[in-house]
């Protein structure tokens, strides 16, 4: 479906506005399809995104400032993120010795076997982008890239 057609607007003639509002569409439309899967589990993106970033450390610990650094929403507030995930007992985090104001966050066993259960729920959404070949999506994603500079 053209974007026109989504957002029952004219012609967009700006090629540049036209993508900008596409990529904009396109990215809340996504957003929607993850929120649909993690919502029921009681689990945010941005969450899913520090449980993965902690993965990929696992069994290192790793500071807040780390994570800001890695994740894919730059606006999310990492700190108010590690303490609803060490509530729900997924992390382990220790005040730093060296330095008081740093905490040190670690994906612990029950945080690994949740991950692994929203990547599995996560990945049932591929379904919804059968419409593109792996060679469009590294198209795409190349042009993305590209489009950041």
């Amino acid at each position: 479906m053209k974007i026109e057609e989504a957002i029952k607007t004219r012609k967009i003639e700006d090629p540049a506005i036209r993508t900008v509002i596409n990529i904009d569409y396109t990215a809340s439309w996504l957003s929607g399809i993850r929120n649909e899967i993690l919502g029921p589990l009681d689990f945010t993106i941005q969450q899913f995104n520090i449980l993965r970033i902690l993965r990929g450390q696992y069994p290192n610990t790793v500071t807040v400032k780390f994570l800001i650094e890695r994740m894919v929403d730059k606006n999310s507030n990492a700190s108010r993120l590690v303490d609803k995930l060490y509530l729900k007992k997924l992390i382990d985090r220790n005040q730093c010795d060296k330095d008081r104001r740093q905490v040190d966050v670690k994906i612990n066993e029950k945080g690994l076997e949740i991950i692994e259960t929203l990547s599995t729920a996560l990945e049932s959404i591929r379904s919804n982008y059968e419409n593109l070949t792996n060679e469009e999506f590294e198209q795409l994603s190349n042009l993305l890239d590209k489009l950041r500079g």
